[in-house]
């Protein structure tokens, strides 16, 4: 019953998008306003299929939008593959979200590393070799769009400084949204729609103890994060989320197979009973889904900087008290346990 709530609401969440877009271009020449005090309007834009943080990342902005905490705008897929869409359908279809849009990155990063090939799950059958296991919404793809479109989309129709941006991947279609023109959704630039609409970004990724050492998912597509941080809007916060901060934050396989209790037929716990994840693999995700939702008071943040990064995507911050820019620290061991906490307890849930 509360899935069917849930789609019930999801449902009336789309059609009132609907209508906001058919005025969204109405007052694009006044003033923004930048009084927006509502719950945390919410777009994660994550590389789907290869690393299994990302999913209780989403898992856990279902739940915050079931709990009323934010509203799930879209979610966008920076890694190049219908697959990948796919497996993104069966977890909205799963937990109760069917109508949350999907978009999908066309021409992104080629070929990147996969650490986990988990999207395979989504085409898992019952016994009988035929029946999926995992039902989906979506059955077109030329129906998913291209990322930075459903960026233009969602942003067009929220409120002035309003969206809180959560990328835990590759920053392909926040480049392509920034470098994008007037469109049918909006007559502002990629810029400016990004500077009138979004509140502030959370972002998994940045070193910042390491002078000398590149940022992984920077590095992978070194031309798109160069034309993100050259066109990012200066006046529009960042907070970034390192690999350090996540890292003291394990959650094992036999953890969430054994909290995943009641059932087999859950996407999460089906990614662990077939693949191999003793990979390394930490809490680095959900950080920034957690600060996004709940606020800072939870973490220990830098003071404010300014950042860019190199060709070789070493990050580069300069201190300044008008900067737009701040970075989570590492907690101490019972900080990790609480974040663990919260993790769990959500994947706990039915």
């Amino acid at each position: 019953m509360r899935r069917i709530m849930n789609w019930v609401f999801s449902f009336t969440l789309v059609c009132s998008n609907m209508v906001l877009t058919s005025c969204s271009n109405k007052d694009e020449t006044v003033e923004p306003d930048k009084t927006y005090t509502g719950i945390p309007l919410v777009i994660l834009d994550a590389d789907i299929g290869s690393s299994t943080d990302d999913l209780f990342a989403l898992e856990m902005l279902y739940r915050y939008d079931e709990q009323r905490l934010c509203r799930l705008l879209g979610v966008v897929v920076d890694r190049e593959g219908e697959e990948n869409a796919d497996f993104t359908d069966v977890m909205n279809t799963y937990f109760g979200h069917p109508y949350v849009p999907i978009g999908l990155v066309k021409d992104g990063i080629k070929n990147p590393k996969v650490w986990i090939d988990y999207a395979k799950v989504a085409y898992m059958t019952e016994a009988d070799g035929t029946t999926p296991m995992f039902p989906r919404t979506i059955d077109r793809h030329e129906s998913i769009p291209d990322g930075y479109k459903l960026y233009r989309q969602l942003l067009a129709q929220q409120p002035d400084h309003s969206v809180s941006i959560v990328t835990t991947g590759f920053v392909t279609c926040l480049a392509q949204l920034l470098q994008s023109g007037a469109d049918e959704y909006s007559v502002l630039n990629g810029v400016e729609l990004v500077r009138r609409k979004v509140k502030c970004i959370y972002m998994q990724g940045g070193v910042f103890d390491k002078a000398e050492e590149p940022d992984y998912n920077f590095l992978q597509g070194i031309t798109f994060a160069l034309t993100f941080f050259d066109l990012w809007p200066k006046d529009v916060d960042m907070v970034f989320s390192p690999m350090e901060v996540g890292q003291t934050v394990e959650y094992t396989p036999e953890q969430v197979i054994a909290d995943v209790s009641w059932t087999d037929r859950h996407p999460i716990k089906q990614v662990y009973m077939t693949c191999d994840c003793n990979t390394g693999q930490r809490m680095w995700d959900p950080m920034c889904v957690i600060q996004a939702i709940e606020g800072d008071s939870l973490f220990t943040l830098s003071e404010r900087f300014t950042i860019n990064i190199t060709q070789e995507a070493y990050t580069v911050f300069t201190p300044t008290p008008a900067g737009n820019a701040r970075y989570q620290k590492p907690g101490d061991a019972q900080w990790a346990a609480m974040m663990l906490e919260k993790i769990r307890t959500m994947n706990k849930m039915k």
